[in-house]
């Protein structure tokens, strides 16, 4: 596109400027709305896909220690009770050897006073590691989740649950960079979560490796992990098991020769089920947790033989709930670009065909003194070309500033979408050409010497 053109082009538009700005209302409001109602779609979907990670359907709990009853009856492996054998190797290499997994958390649990001055509040505090605030989708009423930067350094910081903040500092107070005292240390606030758990609201959080400090302590009591896939759950909690299982033969053969040595036997000893040796710890997905607490082991391994399936049940679901409003979605923003750039183009066009008209002698004057049919035609083809994309563009802004309007003034969550700016971008300019070209070529077949005649 030679810059004559482009130069021609913004000095023919800016003849009427009026005209031209009403003429671009049109392309601006359709793309902005556009823009305005895919930030919106996107922001709605992400909301769903966090809540569906909040519902833990795709989190699987490691724990040290085993406490399971079992027995031949059950052809269930009684567990060795309570060990200290989980440490962060084990949590690496979990993350290294299965496959499926998308994240994982180092973790160790405290339960005791949160304090700050003559407030103090009892709950739980858990030491974990930066990936686990993304596998239950939190947002933050203020602050940040800690870095990795701080577990590498062991640096004493906490992220607080809305109701432990409530309590400890007063409601809706704000607490960064404020002090609490956990376990006799001092620990800074750099974040307040509000979470959708019912008990992670009321949790404090802090590196793992500070709390083990706090703790002289150098191993762990869980490790969280996340399944690529929810239906990839019971599969994932399964490989971790078996890898575990042989991280630790040597002291689980230890502890079951000690006992026998001790002279521990009958109902007391553990004894060997369908897994193989007693564990020293128990793998279990969020799912099976909710669905097996509180009855007995041989009930509990009935439900847990047919998880897999209810996962996989879960997944088709969660699937096709999320494909049905996204397809939904679709055909929404789809029907309203539409009549959108459609009115924007007809615009558009008007405008051509009236600014031919009133050219028309130019156009004359311009084919008498060489000027080819190609070259107006191109000519009035890059001024509806400008037109439109010079009103995409401002259209462009003007949805940024929308979205961004709504989830300052209605909390509605929205994302905008590198591919959604450079599609609006490139359709605005495809209406200019579309709409723009049968004027253009209205321009270009006049007659010079009719064109030199009109007035």
């Amino acid at each position: 596109m030679p810059p004559t053109n482009i130069r021609l082009a913004i000095r023919g538009l800016t003849r009427h400027k009026v005209r031209t700005i009403l003429t671009m209302l049109g392309m601006i409001i359709g793309v902005a709305a556009v823009m305005t109602m895919v930030a919106l779609g996107n922001g709605a979907q992400q909301s769903v896909e966090q809540e569906v990670r909040a519902a833990g359907t795709s989190v699987i709990h490691v724990n040290a220690g085993n406490y399971t009853r079992g027995g031949e009856e059950s052809s269930i492996a009684t567990g060795l009770g309570s060990a200290t054998t989980l440490t962060p190797a084990d949590a690496d290499a979990i993350g290294a050897g299965v496959a499926g997994i998308k994240a994982y958390a180092a973790g160790v649990r405290l339960r005791g006073w949160i304090a700050s001055g003559a407030r103090r509040f009892y709950g739980q505090v858990l030491g974990t590691d930066v990936s686990f605030a993304p596998m239950f989708g939190w947002r933050f009423d203020e602050g940040r989740f800690f870095s990795a930067s701080d577990v590498a350094a062991r640096r004493p910081v906490v992220v607080l649950g809305r109701t432990a903040r409530d309590q400890i500092f007063g409601v809706g107070a704000s607490v960064t960079g404020r002090a609490t005292t956990i376990h006799g240390r001092s620990f800074t606030v750099v974040g307040v979560t509000d979470t959708a758990d019912s008990d992670q609201i009321e949790m404090a959080f802090v590196p793992y490796t500070a709390l083990q400090d706090a703790l002289g302590m150098s191993y762990l009591h869980t490790i969280t992990i996340e399944a690529a896939q929810a239906g990839e759950a019971s599969r994932v909690a399964a490989e971790a098991a078996t890898l575990l299982r042989s991280r630790h033969a040597a002291h689980i053969n230890a502890a079951v020769e000690k006992l026998r040595q001790g002279g521990v036997t009958g109902n007391q000893m553990p004894v060997t089920g369908a897994g193989g040796l007693p564990d020293d710890f128990t793998v279990k997905t969020q799912s099976s947790e909710a669905l097996t607490k509180g009855l007995y082991t041989s009930v509990a391994a009935f439900i847990l033989a047919n998880l897999p399936k209810l996962d996989e049940v879960n997944l088709a679901e969660m699937n096709a709930t999320l494909q049905r409003a996204s397809t939904t979605m679709t055909t929404l923003l789809a029907g309203i670009a539409a009549i959108s750039l459609m009115v924007g183009g007809v615009g558009i066009m008007n405008m051509m065909l009236v600014t031919v008209k009133e050219r028309t002698r130019e156009i004359g004057v311009r084919r008498a003194v060489g000027a080819r049919r190609r070259d107006v035609l191109l000519q009035f083809l890059v001024e509806a070309l400008t037109l439109s994309a010079v009103g995409g563009a401002i259209g462009i802004a003007l949805g940024f500033a929308t979205s961004f309007g709504l989830t300052w003034l209605l909390d509605w969550p929205t994302r905008m979408s590198a591919s959604a700016v450079g599609l609006a971008f490139g359709v605005s300019a495809a209406i200019g050409i579309v709409f723009g070209f049968y004027p253009a070529r209205g321009a270009a077949r006049l007659d010079p010497i009719d064109a030199l005649r009109s007035e």
